[in-house]
């Protein structure tokens, strides 16, 4: 697979609504870098 080194959107879920993650602010940009994802297991 190749990579074609463009842009993606990132969405984030806040308050019920998909906002991009481009339009935050730089400190909820670096927030949501810090998030942590945990995977439920079956």
């Amino acid at each position: 697979m190749t990579k074609c080194r463009k842009r993606t959107e990132v969405y984030s879920r806040v308050c019920g609504y998909f906002r991009p993650v481009a339009n935050w602010n730089k400190g909820k940009q670096q927030e949501f870098e810090d998030r942590k994802t945990y995977e439920v297991r079956k």
